[in-house]
């Protein structure tokens, strides 16, 4: 798989040199093409360079993060913004979210939970692909992207169900071993990491929509045990299920 080519835009260096050091881009399929202090640099460098992926702090010189959003998207529709900011403000929050950015962490950074960001940006360009690419007789997908496809759908199918590698096999009569490799060249992440982002879209979907119990969303989602299903979605989120749901039911 193609890597993602990344731009960082801070205007503390430390910061742009943390993101470069202590990350993995290797890991996750990602390289970091350019670094830009600044919002006129950031809209050069996007120019110039043509990112997959920009990482950028919101209070930044000259323009700040979100005006260089707005006028990117004019030129670079399909380029991602994951916005890494100080500022804990919904506002803030609200009007990023407004601009189809991919994510809002907080700093201090917590790389986990940012690797978890990539991941879920792949997994929706991974999915974003499948649903606009060809499938007439004259373009046919390739038989291994029909594959990843099926299967894909099939677990978004069966989520309050038993979902694994065996099942899997067992259902497409592959091995588990060519399945997990398949989820790794062809989205980006590993099989268990799609599968819990599907599963926590599920959920977020489920508790903005519903009054039902975190108990009954826990089990749509997947989750026989709603304690397992809070940990997970607490790691995931920042914050519980049901804190989850008064935020933002309560802020809109």
């Amino acid at each position: 798989m193609k890597k993602l080519r990344v731009l960082l835009v801070d205007d503390e260096i430390i910061i742009r040199e943390g993101f470069r050091k202590l990350f993995d881009w290797e890991a996750h399929g990602c390289e970091v093409v350019g670094e830009a202090a600044d919002g006129m640099e950031a809209l050069s460098r996007i120019d110039e360079l043509k990112p997959d992926i920009a990482v950028m702090d919101i209070n930044i010189p000259i323009m700040n993060g979100l005006k260089v959003i707005q006028l990117s998207r004019i030129r670079h529709p399909d380029m991602a913004f994951i916005i890494v900011s100080g500022y804990d403000d919904f506002s803030y929050c609200r009007e990023a979210l407004r601009m189809k950015i991919t994510d809002y962490i907080l700093k201090p950074v917590d790389y986990e939970e940012f690797g978890t960001c990539i991941d879920n940006l792949k997994i929706a360009r991974f999915l974003n692909q499948t649903e606009t690419a060809p499938t007439s007789p004259e373009e046919p997908l390739p038989e291994t992207r029909q594959t990843i496809s099926r299967m894909t759908r099939f677990m978004q199918e069966h989520l309050a169900e038993e979902i694994s590698l065996t099942v899997l096999a067992d259902t497409f009569h592959l091995s588990a071993q060519y399945i997990s490799q398949l989820f790794k060249n062809e989205i980006g992440v590993n099989f268990l990491a799609y599968l819990t982002s599907i599963r926590m879209e599920k959920a977020r979907q489920l508790l903005l929509s519903t009054s039902l119990p975190v108990a009954d969303i826990a089990e749509r989602a997947g989750y026989a045990d709603y304690r397992v299903f809070t940990k997970v979605f607490k790691k995931n989120e920042g914050i519980t299920p049901s804190q989850y749901r008064r935020e933002f039911l309560r802020k809109d």
